[in-house]
């Protein structure tokens, strides 16, 4: 046993204890907890001692860090306890903790990466837009779901609660969508803004009457992040806010996210809106309007729609039209066709983000899949990596021999993306 474990258990048997000599001892725990990374898996017990009972806030800080070190599955029942502690520091590391079991590497570049201590709680620094999300095929523990959904409600730090809130989506954890949709109602807003991208992540049609308060948030931030999760929702409780969004907008961003999101909710009421901006003069407006006219799917549209994409020279309003296009039976694929636009957009670094989730929908009509999947050797790795993804999440059983034979690729990023492309199918189709 270690000699600091030992002072540490002999410490809590005695009912008192000279101050000096619980300090020295309590820096010899650290000393050990700062070293037991060391012994790996053999020091998880140890640690976690310390972590229930030490009366120490710096000792179990450590003991937590060097959980956070060793990884794997073997330290996360210690972490969904260490979520319980009364520091702030120690509950936020627990939360990174988590999500690194997942993840591995997740510590390094997450919100513990830059904590500091501040007066009585904890500062850092939550890294721009998130888009880290565990694989579908993962399977991630109710009781570290359950614990990151208790932080969020309970943590004792705004950023402790954020951070648990983002851990949330990052895990895809639908059963702590109560916590997260009641962290809607305050009014931190890196709480509020957390939530939203971690039911962005989760995507439960059920919560879009609890977004749409915040689709007329007063913070612009709070506001864009709303009215995109309201049109991924997809669900007419939301087309209201959305409109009203749309007709009071002050900026041309917040006008622009708000038609595009009513673009993603399907109904002829908007036409109207969709026929004025179709040739509005600022790109996103356009873009918004064309995937409004594709998501109607009225047959009449598309001669209109193939002479405006003839025309448009603009990336984002031309891939809009293109999606439009093919939603309306444009499926074919030829060197012009709006179909290998979009696929050919795939390789671009600035634009593949657009084309890739118009892709996905559009994939889950069988017609388009059987479009994409001839000449899937002959294609650059990028459109690889990408199509594997649409197949995973919008194909059917008949998809599974084109990944396959992505996964056998000899590019080592096309093998590693069909291999996992293979698993997420097969979660979605079992």
């Amino acid at each position: 046993m270690p000699r600091a474990f030992f002072l540490f258990m002999l410490a809590a048997a005695l009912p008192a204890q000279d101050s000096k000599a619980a300090s020295k001892d309590a820096k010899e725990r650290v000393r050990w907890c700062r070293d037991a990374h060391k012994q790996g898996g053999a020091a998880i017990p140890g640690l976690k001692t310390y972590l229930q009972s030490d009366p120490s806030d710096e000792v179990r800080r450590e003991a937590v860090k060097a959980l956070n070190v060793i990884g794997g599955a073997g330290v996360l029942d210690a972490l969904v306890m260490a979520t319980n502690d009364r520091d702030s520091e120690v509950q936020a590391r627990a939360t990174d903790g988590i999500v690194n079991v997942y993840i591995p590497g997740y510590v390094k570049n997450g919100f513990t990466s830059t904590l500091k201590r501040a007066g009585g709680g904890i500062k850092g620094k939550f890294a721009g837009p998130n888009d880290v999300i565990v694989d579908p095929f993962v399977p991630v523990s109710p009781d570290a779901i359950a614990a990151l959904g208790r932080l969020v409600r309970q943590g004792t730090w705004p950023e402790v609660k954020a951070n648990a809130a983002r851990a949330v989506g990052i895990l895809r954890g639908k059963a702590a969508v109560p916590q997260l949709v009641e962290g809607l109602k305050g009014r931190d807003t890196q709480l509020l803004f957390e939530c939203l991208g971690a039911l962005e992540k989760i995507r439960d049609r059920e919560v879009a009457p609890e977004i749409s308060p915040l689709v007329n948030d007063l913070n612009e931030q709070v506001q864009l992040r709303a009215i995109e999760l309201a049109g991924l929702l997809q669900n007419k409780v939301s087309l209201t806010p959305l409109t009203r969004a749309f007709e009071g907008a002050k900026s041309v961003k917040v006008r622009a996210a708000a038609l595009t999101a009513i673009a993603m909710i399907p109904d002829p009421v908007n036409r109207p809106i969709f026929d004025r901006y179709l040739g509005d003069r600022e790109d996103d407006l356009r873009a918004g309007a064309a995937e409004g006219y594709g998501r109607l799917r009225d047959a009449n549209d598309a001669p209109r729609l193939e002479k405006v994409f003839a025309e448009e020279t603009h990336m984002k309003p031309r891939l809009g039209l293109a999606f439009a296009l093919v939603n309306l039976g444009r499926t074919a694929m030829s060197e012009l066709s709006p179909l290998q636009y979009l696929v050919n957009t795939l390789n671009s670094s600035a634009y593949s983000g657009l084309a890739a989730p118009f892709l996905v929908e559009l994939a889950r009509d069988k017609a388009v899949r059987e479009a994409l999947y001839p000449g899937m050797e002959a294609r650059t790795v990028r459109e690889k990596v990408e199509l594997a993804d649409v197949f995973a999440r919008s194909g059917d059983e008949a998809s599974k021999p084109v990944l396959e034979a992505l996964a056998r690729d000899r590019d080592p990023k096309v093998a590693e993306a069909g291999q996992r492309a293979v698993k997420t199918l097969d979660v979605r189709t079992r």
